[in-house]
């Protein structure tokens, strides 16, 4: 382990603080700051030739702060002659825009891969990405992680009747057929149609809940109207307990706002995959760490071995 160097920008250093703990390591010096002008200054303190080097930064929001920090870090130990580069970013920003739907339209998550490409960077290091495909847009290694794992655990020492997974939409059932499979539970789909990528309109749903216990599975909750909709749909079809398991909490906007006004909704679980701020702090949000993961995938890549069985 005396080629692991492992840095961090200011996304996230408490992850990457458990993530060093877990692996029994110190966090690399590194100066990140900001000049006068606020342009972005990165300094490596010390030396890392030949090294293999992490850096955990999730390109969550300030999102153009915090990609730009990990672009210019990369730049940073490239020409420090780092052996290998390894950008983990637990939650990969952009995602959202990964095809051309509209006329006129980009395709930021292509952008991104090409920006972290170009930057230096060997391999990335991400966990429950928008879209799988994502992972065809990088000309290097993509190690794609999910946190249905740590879900799993914890859900497995609750006790639930007649259990049902719901996807809120028909992109996520893959997803929530990964949950039902591995807790041995029911599934249920949330039909819907999309008025504007603000306001969506429920249908209905296909499968059973009534009087069940559910948990809906998704990657992200932004402003929690999604949510909002499938929790409200859930109680009017009979659910008995409604739940959610998150991957990113992002919780932008009246987020808080409307899942303190759901009365429906009895719990939000969501990993910390990006910081959890006081202003996303709530009774009804709880937060699941995702460091045991990540840090046992860095070992694997640093030491040449499988990763293959953390991608289940």
């Amino acid at each position: 382990m005396d080629k692991l160097a492992i840095f961090s920008g200011n996304a996230h250093l408490g992850l990457a603080k458990d993530i060093c703990k877990y692996l029994k390591t110190n966090l690399s010096e590194v100066l990140v700051s900001r000049f006068s002008e606020g342009e972005i200054r990165v300094k490596i303190d010390e030396n890392v030739r030949g090294k293999d080097v992490f850096i955990i930064q999730p390109t969550c929001p300030p999102t153009n702060e915090n990609l730009m920090e990990l672009l210019i870090m990369i730049d940073a130990l490239k020409r420090a002659s780092a052996w290998r580069i390894t950008a983990v970013v637990p939650y990969f920003g952009y995602a959202r825009q990964d095809r051309k739907d509209q006329p006129r339209v980009p395709i930021t998550a292509k952008l991104v891969a090409n920006l972290l490409t170009v930057a230096g960077a060997n391999r990335i290091l991400t966990m429950d990405l928008h879209a799988g495909q994502i992972q065809g847009f990088f000309d290097i290694p993509v190690d794609h992680l999910f946190a249905v794992g740590a879900f799993i655990d914890y859900f497995s020492k609750l006790k639930f009747n007649d259990l049902v997974i719901v996807s809120p939409d028909v992109g996520g059932i893959k997803m929530a057929r990964a949950y039902a499979k591995r807790i041995g539970a029911g599934l249920a789909i949330i039909d819907k149609r999309r008025e504007s990528p603000e306001r969506t309109e429920v249908m209905h749903i296909l499968g059973e809940v009534k009087d069940r216990d559910t948990i809906i599975v998704d990657d992200l909750v932004a402003t929690a109207s999604s949510l909002v909709e499938a929790v409200d749909t859930l109680k009017k079809s009979g659910a008995r307990t409604i739940m959610a398991a998150i991957s990113h909490g992002v919780l932008s906007g009246s987020a808080i706002e409307r899942i303190d006004k759901c009365p429906g909704l009895e719990k939000l679980y969501i990993t910390d995959s990006m910081p959890i701020n006081d202003h996303k702090r709530h009774p009804k949000i709880e937060v699941l760490s995702v460091a045991p993961l990540l840090a046992e995938a860095i070992k694997r890549i640093h030491n040449e071995e499988s990763v293959s069985s953390l991608f289940n």
